[in-house]
């Protein structure tokens, strides 16, 4: 058998840890090893695959466009580029009339940033400790932490960091604030949820000092938390939206949605991008959005409750918070989280890291009761593992998890590994396995319908 991990290692640069797996297909809420082994995937590739792997939506709608135009440079107009837009910013509503497509989140709050002080003319920004919103040089002067920063300072234009939810840190908003960049939800500094008034004081504020507000919703939007935007319940009319991840079903995009007042400031050439939304994730663009329907965003809400519910019945000796909204949940440990998620990895449940000591499940929406039951089981024995001096070795079998078929909720379709098998394959073994590298700091078949529906 070819091994995967040495070539890899020989030919990629060494800039991510190592999580010991080598993960080749995916289908439903599970991916596959190269050894036909499946794994629950509650950390959905950071947030991306929000409607699970290879959703039939998704795939036939790429499929489709694969055949007719993949590419396209935004000085051509074209069909599904112009009709993503626009289902995009009937979606986002509160005023957001215009778009600007990228590759990536981190892409869209470098836009975002630039667009901000052409609006104002300034070059002063206030954004958050422990928040979060990439690693490009412009995005990263946004990003509080040394761990990321130290290496490449002086970074871009002038920065100011406050405490988040502390509303006396905002009068550092003046008027002389090119923008201030917020999440709804802290999610790489460990799923920190604000709180209830402050974001409408940092709206209240920046509008009074003629600063622009960027909302970076590329964790929390798409539906994550069971509302479209995970801001639009305090911050109704935004300047700016940055969106991401899930937002065209695995391809890669970004978006910069903004109001008519921001658009106007912009003048044509000062910022463009070769492949930035080109009809290929334009078109994963309008398939998700078809999928991400009012009755489904309600059910990532109530699935969500019910997975906040149970985790806090874990022993509090063992988690000292759960904290989380929708999907979107952080685990406080007392333990070592790397142990927690790497014995979480042995039980065949994937999750991931936020903050100093959080575990972090970001679940596809098509999760059900079940997969929350095996979640938790694995969880329960991981914590146990987890503990000093724990010589606890039981692994759960086919027979302990008692697994019914499992279907996609959003489909209907039943979830089934490689070998044909609708219980999801379990082993004991690991390869060497690493999380260190993220910063000290910081039921039925429901149909899809029209991406344009009322925004949640």
């Amino acid at each position: 058998m070819k091994d995967i991990r040495l070539l890899q290692s020989r030919y990629l640069l060494n800039a991510y840890p190592n999580r010991g797996l080598v993960l080749n297909e995916g289908k439903g809420v599970y991916l596959q090893d190269e050894r036909g082994e499946s794994y629950l995937d509650f950390m959905s590739n950071y947030g991306v695959a929000i409607l699970g792997h290879n959703h039939p939506v998704i795939i036939e709608a790429l499929t489709l466009q694969l055949k007719r135009l993949s590419s396209l440079h935004g000085g051509f107009a074209n069909e599904v580029r112009a009709e993503a837009a626009r289902a995009l910013t009937t979606r986002c509503g509160g005023g957001l009339s215009k778009v600007f497509f990228t590759n990536s989140g981190a892409e869209a709050n470098e836009a975002a940033l630039k667009f901000a002080v052409l609006a104002t003319g300034r070059k002063k920004f206030v954004a958050f400790h422990n928040g979060f919103h990439g690693k490009t040089l412009g995005a990263l002067s946004a990003t509080a932490g040394a761990s990321y920063r130290a290496p490449f300072e002086p970074l871009l234009w002038n920065f100011t960091f406050v405490d988040y939810g502390d509303q006396a840190g905002l009068a550092a908003i003046d008027d002389q604030t090119a923008a201030v960049l917020i999440e709804p939800i802290q999610g790489e500094g460990g799923i920190r949820i604000p709180p209830s008034g402050f974001l409408a004081e940092v709206r209240r504020i920046s509008e009074a000092n003629g600063a622009v507000l960027i909302i970076d919703e590329i964790q929390t939007g798409m539906g994550r938390t069971g509302s479209f935007l995970a801001s639009r319940a305090e911050i109704p009319a935004p300047d700016i939206v940055t969106l991401g991840k899930g937002l065209a079903g695995g391809i890669p995009a970004g978006a910069v949605v903004m109001s008519d007042k921001i658009a106007a400031t912009i003048p044509r050439k000062i910022h463009t991008s070769t492949f930035g939304g080109n009809p290929l994730a334009a078109a994963g663009i309008l398939a998700t959005l078809s999928v991400l329907t009012d009755e489904n965003l309600t059910r990532v809400r109530s699935i969500g409750k019910e997975f906040l519910y149970r985790l806090q019945e874990l022993d509090p000796e063992l988690v000292s918070e759960v904290r989380g909204k929708g999907l979107m949940i952080g685990l406080d440990v007392r333990l070592d989280r790397d142990d927690v998620l790497r014995n979480l990895q042995r039980e065949h449940v994937l999750a991931i890291p936020a903050g100093p000591g959080v575990v972090r499940f970001l679940p596809p929406y098509i999760i059900d009761e079940n997969h929350i039951e095996i979640a938790l089981r694995a969880l329960k024995i991981a914590l146990t593992k987890s503990k000093p001096g724990s010589d606890f070795i039981q692994s759960p079998t086919r027979e302990s998890m008692d697994v019914s078929p499992l279907r996609d909720p959003l489909s209907g379709a039943i979830a089934q590994n490689g070998s044909g098998s609708q219980i999801p394959a379990l082993g004991t073994g690991a390869p060497k396995f690493e999380i260190s590298g993220s910063p000290a700091r910081k039921s039925g078949e429901l149909q899809a319908k029209d991406a344009t529906c009322a925004a949640s």
